[in-house]
């Protein structure tokens, strides 16, 4: 059983920030992320802003998200991008999902990739703390 699945759409920025700050600062928990829609790679902009502040999500590739890995993960948390339309089977009142609303940074500069990346750091560094205890 997968501890927590951060999911997106593209699976190229976003949730793949998640996934590393998770893996990077969680003691007895994992991290998983998925996309509806893979991209062909991680975002250059995502590697870059996670470089700074020291973890590698260079070798990550997106992947499809699967009804396996929902029903799966003990929590889903989505960025912000999905909806009952492009994802009604994840979505149909789960308990266990929660939706973050985070910007979408493709597209823009670096500073929205960071300011980004911050947002979500602080809030995986408060979900490690519910999840673990």
């Amino acid at each position: 059983m997968m501890d927590v699945l951060f999911v997106c759409v593209g699976n190229a920025a976003r949730s793949q920030m998640a996934k590393g700050f998770y893996n990077h600062y969680a003691r007895r928990t994992r991290a998983e992320s998925a996309g509806t829609e893979p991209a062909g790679e991680v975002s250059r902009k995502a590697i870059e802003v996670m470089r700074e502040k020291g973890i590698d999500i260079s070798r990550e590739k997106p992947k499809l998200l699967t009804l396996e890995m929902v029903s799966g993960a003990r929590r889903v948390v989505t960025m912000g991008c999905l909806s009952r339309e492009s994802c009604p089977a994840f979505l149909a009142g789960s308990a266990k999902l929660t939706d973050w609303s985070l910007e979408d940074p493709k597209g823009k500069d670096i500073e929205v990739y960071r300011r980004v990346r911050d947002e979500i750091e602080k809030r995986v560094k408060k979900l490690i703390k519910e999840v673990e205890g």
